[in-house]
């Protein structure tokens, strides 16, 4: 019975050495990314455009809602590179400077595709 208590206690220690040893310094720090939040609209209407597809450094996207607003609970900070596309209208394609800890807000205006 002594013994069982031993190992049990044992067990204990060692899972709480090793719970301590790990930690996420492995991990960058909050502070190199950044949220980002926004709405698309149309640039003659000013009526927000439902289903575009926003897409951050070719890695990340978000399809903006009914009221076409999007966001990103998480972007690396710095500079950003962004296109919204949407049917029916120009791609946008430009870049921003999302500061580390800070939101960054990206509204966007698109318009129909020039004619050939």
């Amino acid at each position: 019975m002594m013994r069982n208590v031993v190992r049990a206690l044992f067990s204990v220690a060692l899972l709480a050495c090793t719970l301590t040893a790990c930690n996420d310094s492995d991990l960058p720090p909050a502070t190199k990314y950044a949220t980002l939040k926004g709405m698309v609209i149309d640039s003659a209407t000013s009526k927000p455009i439902a289903g575009a597809t926003v897409i951050v450094d070719t890695v990340l996207t978000a399809t903006t809602d009914q009221n076409g607003a999007f966001s990103f609970d998480k972007i690396p900070s710095g500079i950003v590179d962004y296109i919204v596309k949407a049917s029916g209208y120009a791609d946008v394609n430009a870049s921003g400077n999302a500061e580390p800890g800070k939101p960054f807000v990206l509204n966007v205006s698109m318009q129909p595709p020039a004619s050939p």
